[in-house]
């Protein structure tokens, strides 16, 4: 028998085009639900977020100019042998202690230093390292398709549709793409997302997360010193030309990850946390399959190996790329710089670095504010970008592979962004229904505590009524001891129209233990104290009466 109490509540909406296509969405978990149901109609502490409304297009933006010169500009000295591309900045060249050091789709010298991936053309002397930035090289590019793909995602949240129910969308040039939201992770947009390419410099993003668990967990600290070993820099591509034995602090190194795609930085990185970039790799394909990256395997921690069997997916790069954001939001503070210097001290002497942002789409003329996040490129990989993006509360993220050349990932992006904000209304919970005490029979204790495992947003393309969401609290009338702390007791259901949105489970704040004899006797006590103290009341009060009159 349930007890059905509606709660009627206002909510806002703000609003989005009619013109709103989508996916249906599924549920995690069916909890059975039997006794005591609150349901709530109407939109109870809800928020809904809608995008602009923008007409999505490709919207290139201003592409501003990095430190002078000619994108693609004649090669340096020495053999290197950049492709000239069409306007911009990228494609300079880059001199030890000079600026703009990373840079995609420039050249990178340093006493013959051999080039690599992140925009640079191998130096003369036969050097085999990948070069990213130039136009792709012979080879092509060799990605297998890959079954399935698992995107991740919060438990306590509505889930995205099956690949294969994604909604068309704007075209693109690159061949490879998926659009999803950062907090749900529901997919909008897909196009070949489980086929398997190279990264590149995307790989950086996975030697980043392993760097903030290595900081979240206390096994390292921002202030910690790190020495560059000879191997870290010997590595070529992009690169900050860190010299052996010489110190940075994690912040830094980290910065030259993010900001100007420092391969040494991120080799230097991986030996500070794990002892050898081996080890690392392995924590980083350990890492990957606990997000259910089923289409990733990694080789290096930076992305400049030429192994066609290191590889990702759109949709894996869109799923580790949603676990940096959400879980480390910090990383914005870094992705967000567009230039900043560091300071070589080696025995040289100091010099200042001038450090330059590979991700152009920060300088873009956009209707949504640019929060990161990394870019990729190889003769092999060709052009890939992970963007990132915020608008009025919806952080969405734009995973782009294998683009034919620097201009189209960042306009794919672009256009996908746009589509995204275009069509997406968030809904999410602020103010959760109360929960009460449970009863609990037979136990030490009479009731328990309960607690929402979590918070509850759902994303709609559709064009949904968030006003018109119902929630209903699924409890059973009582508990049997007994209760272990963290036991699952309900949920609190999410329904519109008669669909299920989602759940968020109810589990028990407490532990109740199953009273014995002595509990019992302990009870008994107790009651008749109660009783015998509410008597003495109640003759007193009668006493108290009589005097009166």
């Amino acid at each position: 028998m349930r007890r059905i109490l509606v709660v009627l509540c206002t909510g806002s909406l703000l609003l989005t085009p009619p013109q709103l296509v989508g996916t249906d969405s599924t549920i995690i978990g069916d909890t059975e639900g039997a006794g005591v149901e609150v349901s709530a109609g109407g939109m109870p502490g809800g928020g809904v977020i809608a995008g602009s409304g923008v007409e999505a297009g490709m919207g290139s933006g201003t592409d501003l100019e990095v430190q002078g010169g000619d994108e693609g500009g004649s090669p340096q000295q020495g053999g290197a042998s950049g492709e000239q591309v069409p306007g911009g900045s990228e494609g300079e060249s880059q001199q030890q202690g000079g600026t703009s050091g990373g840079n995609e789709g420039e050249n990178q010298q340093q006493g013959g230093t051999s080039g690599g991936n992140e925009g640079e053309s191998p130096q003369q002397g036969g050097a085999s390292r990948e070069s990213e930035g130039g136009s792709p090289q012979q080879g092509g590019t060799s990605g297998e398709q890959v079954p399935g793909g698992n995107e991740g995602g919060n438990a306590n949240v509505q889930t995205e549709t099956p690949a294969e129910a994604a909604v068309p969308g704007p075209e693109i040039a690159a061949p490879s793409a998926v659009l999803m939201e950062a907090s749900t992770g529901k997919i909008i947009y897909e196009k070949d997302a489980d086929r398997q390419r190279r990264p590149a410099s995307i790989t950086k993003i996975m030697t980043l997360i392993l760097i903030f668990d290595a900081i979240d967990s206390g096994k390292i600290k921002m202030t910690d010193e790190v020495v560059t070993s000879a191997y870290a820099k010997s590595m070529g591509g992009s690169q900050v030309f860190l010299e052996e034995g010489e110190v940075q602090s994690v912040e830094t190194l980290i910065k030259c990850i993010v900001v100007a795609s420092g391969n040494d930085a991120s080799v230097a990185m991986a030996e500070y946390i794990a002892g050898t970039e081996e080890e690392f790799v392995r924590q980083m394909n350990e890492r990957a399959a606990g997000l259910g990256m089923t289409g990733t395997h990694f080789e290096d921690c930076c992305g400049l190996t030429d192994s066609a069997t290191h590889v990702t997916t759109a949709r894996d790069i869109a799923i580790m790329s949603r676990e940096l954001i959400t879980k480390y939001p910090q990383i914005h503070n870094y992705s967000t710089i567009w230039m900043e210097n560091i300071t070589h001290v080696t025995k040289q002497g100091t010099k200042e670095f001038g450090l330059s942002n590979t991700n152009k789409l920060l300088k873009m003329a956009t209707n949504f504010r640019v929060t990161g996040l990394k870019t990729g490129s190889t003769s092999l990989a060709k052009y890939c970008l992970s963007a990132t993006a915020e608008k009025d509360g919806v952080r969405l993220i734009a995973a782009i592979m294998a683009a034919p050349d620097y201009k189209a990932r960042f306009a794919d992006a672009q256009t996908l962004l746009n589509y995204g904000y275009a069509n997406c209304i968030l809904y999410e919970d602020h103010e959760m229904l109360a929960l009460p005490q449970m009863m609990v029979r037979n136990g030490v204790e009479d009731t328990v505590a309960l607690k929402y495992r979590g918070g509850f947003s759902y994303l709609g393309v559709n064009g949904e009524n968030f006003q018109a969401v119902e929630k209903k609290m699924m409890l059973p009338e009582f508990l049997e001891a007994p209760v272990k702390s963290g036991d699952t007791i309900g949920v609190l259901r999410y329904e519109l129209a008669g669909k299920v949105l989602g759940e968020v489970e109810i589990y028990a704040d407490g532990q109740v233990e199953k009273a014995g004899y002595r509990d019992y006797l302990k009870k008994t006590i107790r009651a008749w104290l109660a009783v015998t103290a509410g008597t003495d009341q109640a003759e007193g009060g009668e006493e108290k009466m009589n005097v009166a009159s």
